[in-house]
């Protein structure tokens, strides 16, 4: 057996899986949270307990020393010598890699090049690897990028209709994301099927607290919501998703704001929270409507009216759809919001089994009935076990 760390860097914080390959078996999982405070909190699950201790954590560099210190000390690891490779997300990879790498010095380059389409993700990754890479100094690292899955776009879905040298100069177009949990899903719904993913065209909607969808045709990423930044695409927790871009223009005279300021708040004051002014977490605003809040299930509604629009159009451009897939933590645990989406989508053939997507949660099931032309599954995500394969893959840890 080979263990494997799969790391996820926040700018403040740092999610990780242990596994053993190549049975992809988690030995341990955890987060350590608010990383430069005094008050830092590190969980660490062991034997289905969570242990949560709170105590000053600086920075990557010490929540890495952390973790691994912890790992020898419960005796999860007799040394550090037992990992073998360690596999990073990174947000953005640009038009540079369609395919996870081993890192580099040119790749760690690439990466910080490409900070300024990811400004609040790709830095914090780059402060992940490097702390690894110090601590480790003799493991292979692993970067999986989260845009790599659609870059077998054609040019007509990733190009905007704007001034040709904006692509040529500056690298304006679509670049996606969460590309690794819809190559995830994608090809479990195909396994699950029992059909080969090139012969399936499938619908992934990735809905979280950020949230995409996109139509993977044979395998492969045709098209997806989010953009040269996730901004773009469906509304969300807290951003927007698509407007009229004339909007920015006409705000920052109105209320005498930056372009930046407007920026934020279409980032981080928009979406959810935005429209309902309570929340930018579905619970609190289906708590909300519950009680006859109409601004909640206004925001709801926008969202779920989007998400179809893009089911739509995917039927269209995919000339049909065998399946749509629901993932992350709304798409697996909110029942209203499927079957909102799949009434929406009736008319393409979509028959929802009400009792099936009611007790569907976190586990694989099928919503749909057997009369329906279209399939429709909840499969969740687990895009650190693509990280973990990917890095064996790519180390060759397993000959």
């Amino acid at each position: 057996m080979i263990k494997v760390m799969a790391i996820n860097a926040g700018s403040s914080s740092l999610k990780f899986k242990l596994y053993d390959m190549p049975e992809e078996t988690v030995i341990t999982e955890g987060n350590i949270e608010r990383i430069g405070h005094e008050d830092a909190y590190y969980t660490i699950n062991i034997n289905g307990d969570k242990i949560k201790t709170v105590l000053p954590v600086k920075n990557h560099k010490e929540a890495t020393n952390l973790l691994l210190d912890d790992l020898v000390k419960r005796k999860i690891v007799s040394s550090l010598d037992e990992i073998k490779g360690v596999g990073h997300r990174i947000v953005q990879g640009g038009d540079y890699f369609s395919d996870s790498v081993i890192v580099d010095d040119d790749v760690i380059a690439k990466i910080d090049e490409l900070c300024q389409l990811a400004p609040l993700h790709n830095p914090a990754h780059l402060t992940g690897i490097k702390a690894f890479m110090e601590v480790l100094p003799d493991v292979p690292n692993v970067v999986v990028f989260d845009t790599a899955f659609h870059q077998t776009m054609a040019e007509e879905a990733y190009m905007y209709a704007l001034p040709y040298e904006w692509y040529t100069k500056h690298r304006i177009r679509k670049y996606g994301a969460h590309g690794t949990s819809h190559q995830y899903v994608a090809r479990k719904a195909a396994e699950v099927v029992g059909v080969p993913i090139e012969e399936l065209k499938i619908v992934t909607c990735h809905l979280g607290n950020g949230a995409s969808i996109a139509a993977v045709q044979g395998g492969k990423c045709v098209d997806t919501s989010m953009g040269l930044t996730p901004l773009e695409g469906i509304p969300m927790g807290t951003r927007s998703g698509n407007i009229d871009p004339a909007v920015v223009e006409f705000i920052c005279m109105k209320d005498n704001l930056t372009v930046s300021e407007v920026l934020y708040i279409l980032n981080h004051k928009s979406g959810y929270l935005g429209v309902s002014g309570i929340s930018n977490d579905s619970r609190d605003l289906e708590e909300a409507m519950q009680r006859g809040d109409k601004r909640s299930k206004l925001a709801l509604d926008i969202q779920y009216k989007r998400i179809a629009d893009y089911i739509g159009s995917y039927y269209v451009y995919m000339g049909g759809i065998d399946i749509i897939v629901f993932t992350a933590g709304i798409g697996e645990n909110c029942s209203r919001c499927r079957s909102e989406v799949l009434r929406r989508v009736k008319v393409l053939g979509v028959e929802l089994d009400e009792e099936a997507n009611a007790k569907a949660r976190g586990e694989i099931r099928e919503l749909t009935t057997r009369d329906s032309k279209i399939r429709a599954f909840l499969i969740p995500t687990n895009e650190e076990l693509v990280i973990a394969r990917d890095t064996v893959r790519l180390a060759r840890l397993i000959q």
